[in-house]
């Protein structure tokens, strides 16, 4: 890619928040970013904001970190668009419909006052009446549609598996007075667009491969036919996570999956959604046919039932094969599992391997393993390659292996840069160190510095330092304001 170069993400989580490559596509983005020899280059994307929250929170202690490539690649770059035009941006928009935009014009006849102007553009308001008015079983297709999305389908839904699930939506009544050809009654009646050129529901063509000359399969080939496909409307699909979401889909819909579904993130996200909602029966199902489907999480998460279940010979095999598969989290298992029984050498290639297909928590292993060893310059060079690379863990990492040293002027920046690529912990953890080797102002100075940036844990540690220093007054005083901040 050139420089100058403008790549536009629409509806970017479909990008960075891709089970398989999520964070491939992040490290990549990064990677274009800050390469000088492509710069400038502009990247802008479109994110809605339980995605973006989604991806910025940080894991439980001990749990998977699966976006933390893109936690670090958002970090300081969301510009948060507000719902509505203000008054200046819609006498602006008043102007150009003046000039001749007639769509513009047509819009704002009916968004003028409440200022929603894009999102009748896009055929929001006649999309949500066609919901609301549509004949209970377009209704119940389009809810089987949205509970879909909202639990994690990707998005092109399979027409058998959206007139399956849909039954069970309808009631009784509705049910017996469905006629033969009701399934294409609904299909036809939601694939009509609205004004914004918009259909609650619309086909996905495939379209056609082309191969060399010579290939065995003739050229064009059109992609085998698996039946056809459809997406829900963007916006009927924010709509359902709003307006569902505390309601779990009935027995057609799981039903469904299980019989239609073939894709294995499709089939690993519904076998967890199951879970959450106590759909426990579904839930393993779903999750034997994710692990055939090749879902390397399903294959680890039935390796850690039998590591519960104490088959550990079970367990091995199961992540070995999620392992070979590319699955970082397994690759991380074996890693440590052969750091335990001595052989370093292994453990060095596992986690190397791990780090190649873009583990970050691979690379912090594989510095306390050098570091454990002694060989601090080969743990540091392994954190410098990850502090470049824009790792908060490598930065975070550095930082204390500076500090260690006696390099604190280094080791603060270095902590500042963490926080800015989302780290929330870096000040604290450096603070530790200070208040560790007794320098007490100085813990103090950084804890209120991580405060400052958002760190709650640090506001915890910092009053756990002032009782312990006698100071009750001043830990009560934090702790009230940690309250007042709810």
């Amino acid at each position: 890619m050139q420089a100058h170069t403008v790549v536009w993400l629409n509806e970017a989580q479909h990008y960075l928040g891709a089970p398989s490559v999520g964070e491939r596509v992040a490290a990549a983005v990064h990677s274009l970013l800050t390469d000088p020899l492509r710069e400038p280059v502009l990247v802008l994307g479109t994110l809605w904001s339980e995605y973006a929250n989604q991806y910025a929170a940080m894991p439980e202690a001990g749990q998977p970190d699966p976006h933390s490539r893109v936690r670090e690649l958002l970090a300081g770059r969301i510009l948060t668009i507000p719902d509505a035009f203000d008054q200046q941006a819609l006498c602006m928009a008043a102007d150009l419909a003046q000039g001749g935009d007639r769509l513009l014009a047509d819009a704002l006849t009916r968004a003028g006052t409440d200022g929603r102007v894009t999102q009748d553009l896009a055929g929001s308001p006649e999309l949500l009446r066609r919901y609301a008015h549509s004949s209970p079983a377009s209704k119940a297709v389009l809810e089987a549609a949205m509970d879909a999305r909202r639990l994690g389908m990707s998005l092109h839904l399979p027409q058998a598996w959206l007139i399956d699930a849909a039954t069970d939506y309808l009631s009784d009544q509705d049910y017996h007075q469905l006629t033969e050809d009701w399934a294409e009654q609904v299909f036809t009646d939601l694939s009509r667009p609205v004004h914004g050129k918009q259909a609650p529901l619309h086909r996905v063509a495939a379209r056609p491969k082309r191969l060399p000359p010579g290939s065995e399969a003739r050229d064009p080939v059109l992609v085998p036919d698996t039946g056809s496909t459809f997406r829900l409307a963007d916006y009927l699909e924010q709509h359902g996570r709003t307006t569902r979401r505390v309601k779990c889909p009935p027995a057609s819909f799981w039903h469904a999956a299980h019989q239609h579904l073939r894709n294995a993130d499709d089939l690993y996200n519904l076998a967890e959604a199951a879970k959450q909602r106590y759909r426990l029966q579904w839930a393993h199902h779903l999750r034997d046919q994710a692990a055939n489907a090749g879902s390397t999480r399903a294959l680890v998460d039935l390796a850690r039932e039998r590591e519960a279940a104490e088959d550990h010979d079970g367990a091995r095999v199961l992540y070995r094969q999620a392992a070979e598969a590319g699955d970082t989290g397994a690759l991380l298992y074996l890693a440590r599992e052969r750091e335990t029984t001595g052989d370093y050498a292994g453990a060095e290639a596992l986690y190397q391997q791990a780090i190649d297909a873009g583990s970050t928590d691979a690379m912090v292993q594989l510095m306390r393993m050098r570091e454990a060893a002694g060989d601090s310059d080969g743990a540091e060079a392994l954190a410098q390659r990850a502090a470049n690379d824009g790792s908060a863990k490598g930065l975070v990492y550095l930082a204390l292996m500076r500090e260690r040293a006696g390099d604190h002027s280094v080791a603060v920046a270095l902590a500042e840069r963490a926080v800015q690529a989302g780290s929330t912990r870096a000040l604290g953890d450096l603070a530790g160190e200070r208040e560790t080797a007794g320098d007490y102002a100085g813990a103090e100075a950084l804890y209120q510095q991580a405060i400052d940036a958002g760190s709650t844990d640090a506001m915890v540690q910092l009053m756990r330092m002032r009782e312990a220093a006698g100071d009750s007054d001043g830990a009560e005083a934090l702790a009230q304001r940690a309250a007042n901040d709810g």
